[in-house]
């Protein structure tokens, strides 16, 4: 009798696990040949690709595109390391990408964008898809050219469709989420005045924060990677001509007030990435003190926790200060330990996603993206304004 039980247990957990798989959308990756021409390459000198999922019916006309995330290199030999892995490379990908979350095609799940156009940009040049350089130094070489493989996707993209685009959302987590930031004004100014076009940055807001050593480190690394990789030329022009350290617009709470294009932010005020490489960074932390803290809250002490506040304060301070300027767009802060919502179906749209009074993440960029159509492109109408400043108030007050 043991034996059948385990047996019939067996069976039933291969099928629960072919009903999943034969559910999840897998899809196939394009290569951009056109990108030599323009000298678009990934860090290793292979040609740039994405993964395009067809739109249908009322979302047609509609495009979701997706920078892919995963950090940075700002260095040589840490970009002749990534030039070998899939971050630096296609030769290295998966041919198929499975698309969740905000991108899968399934209306239960993804409410609002689920029959959009929706493509996954592939992450290889190791800049947040903006750096315009090359190293060669006779042995090795490594091009840094996020931002033409930035334009080489998007000229394939434009005869495909985007160029007839009603309505465009520019996406990314993380690295990509950074991206988002940085090519939002870029990528309005490529599509029809008549198309509108709107931003969502994921994870994407970085802090120039002093780590727990009152040290520079992030501020240090993006410096780095901004002079290694060519990109003080491509940030925004009214920052860098602002700041005495133009090196510094890498940062979103620097230039964010200068993004006249629809934007939505979406990230926790205890960014795990950040509190773990640029509030609590290893060279910070060389005794392994708040190891146990960070793996989990539960065992941090009094004055960690008092740390941690102060970072989630000073993230809403830079929040505020910066969209101060502007009311064309929205936020979801929450007080989750995470790092990247919108490409999970767990915290995307799920029965215990996170919620702000009673609206999942999902629902809140659907709200503000989709729905409050009039007053993002900046037409008042109908009391749009009104409903719209009681949203943003409403997802500002963070548990």
């Amino acid at each position: 009798m043991d034996l059948a039980v385990a047996i019939l247990l067996v069976l039933l957990n291969l099928a629960s696990w072919c009903t999943c798989s034969d559910s999840r959308l897998l899809v196939k990756m394009t290569l951009v040949p056109s990108a030599s021409r323009i000298g678009g390459f990934c860090l290793d000198g292979s040609l740039p690709a994405y993964h395009l999922h067809r739109g249908f019916g009322a979302g047609a006309r509609n495009w979701l595109l997706q920078f892919e995330g995963g950090g940075w290199c700002n260095d040589i030999q840490s970009c002749l390391e990534r030039a070998q892995t899939r971050r630096g490379s296609t030769l290295y990908m998966n041919r198929l990408e499975d698309f969740n979350g905000i991108l899968s095609n399934n209306a239960s799940l993804n409410p609002d964008f689920y029959n959009w156009n929706r493509v996954k940009l592939r992450y290889c040049d190791g800049g947040s898809f903006s750096g315009d350089a090359k190293f060669d130094n006779g042995t090795s070489v490594l091009y840094f050219r996020g931002k033409k493989i930035w334009e080489a996707i998007i000229l394939d993209l434009l005869p495909k469709g985007l160029m007839h685009a009603r309505k465009a959302l520019l996406s990314g987590c993380s690295a990509g989420g950074l991206s988002s930031f940085l090519h939002c004004e870029n990528f309005a100014r490529i599509l029809p005045r008549n198309t509108s076009v709107k931003c969502l940055s994921d994870a994407g807001f970085f802090m120039d924060e002093r780590d727990v050593t009152l040290n520079h480190t992030m501020r240090n690394f993006f410096e780095n990677l901004v002079s290694l990789q060519g990109i003080e030329e491509n940030l925004n022009k009214n920052c860098t001509s602002f700041l005495n350290n133009p090196k510094l617009c890498m940062f979103p709470q620097y230039f964010l007030k200068y993004i006249t294009t629809p934007l939505f932010i979406l990230n926790t005020a205890y960014d795990v990435y950040q509190f773990h490489h640029a509030l609590v960074p290893p060279s910070a932390d060389t005794s392994g003190h708040w190891n146990r803290c960070k793996l989990s809250i539960a065992s941090c002490d009094t004055r960690q926790l008092d740390i941690l506040q102060d970072f989630r304060q000073d993230m809403l301070v830079a929040l505020l200060s910066s969209r101060i300027y502007s009311r064309r767009g929205g936020m979801f802060i929450n007080s989750c330990f995470a790092h990247c919502q919108s490409e999970s179906q767990d915290t995307w749209f799920a029965r215990d996603s996170p919620q702000i009074h009673s609206k999942t993440i999902a629902e809140a960029v659907g709200d503000c993206i989709v729905h409050c159509i009039g007053f993002l492109t900046g037409k008042d109408i109908d009391g749009k304004t009104e409903i719209f400043t009681s949203f943003v108030a409403r997802i500002l007050e963070i548990p």
